[in-house]
């Protein structure tokens, strides 16, 4: 029961990849770090050794999902670009040109009902501590959402161009 407990929900907070191998928790342990970490500290929250971190790290920085910081001591990050890449890429293939187009639509609809809402042309432009004190949590809760919109309009654009490029008749 405890396991089928465990299948059903979020994983326990303690051990967040239980059950998983050594390269998945390296892999996740990567992914939730908010900044460059040691193999040594990456090796802690992945319950392995440091020396099977550093190899699975090794390995995915040649693949180019971890960057990697020369140093004393050499540390590792998650590489950004290379998961953006992934996203674009998997929106442009599992969608077509057209509803690509049509979510950018959608996202730039709301991007410019937050516009005309708060009177700027950004999240970074409003100051939250001018709004009453009530409003406040909702007001944060909006301008990551507008936030938010402008992040996936970019990789739905980008996704967009990505495959009307491939769908476009080759001029050989």
């Amino acid at each position: 029961m405890t396991d089928e407990i465990h299948r059903d929900g979020p994983p326990p907070f303690d051990r967040p990849f239980d059950g998983e191998d050594t390269k998945q928790r390296v892999y996740g342990a990567v992914l939730h770090a908010r900044d460059p970490m040691t193999a040594a500290e990456l090796a802690e929250r992945a319950d392995c050794s440091t020396e099977s971190a550093r190899t699975h790290l090794s390995f995915y920085a040649d693949l180019g999902i971890v960057i990697k910081h020369e140093g004393r001591p050499v540390r590792y990050e998650r590489n950004d670009d290379y998961f953006e890449w992934r996203r674009v890429n998997e929106l442009a293939r599992e969608n077509t040109v057209d509803e690509l187009q049509t979510r950018v639509s959608e996202l730039t609809d709301r991007i410019e009902n937050y516009r005309n809402e708060y009177d700027a042309d950004s999240p970074a432009e409003i100051d939250v501590l001018e709004f009453d004190p009530e409003r406040i949590d909702d007001v944060y809760v909006e301008l990551g959402q507008w936030a938010t919109a402008i992040e996936e309009r970019a990789l739905h654009e980008r996704a967009r161009r990505k495959a009307a490029g491939s769908t476009a008749p080759s001029h050989s």
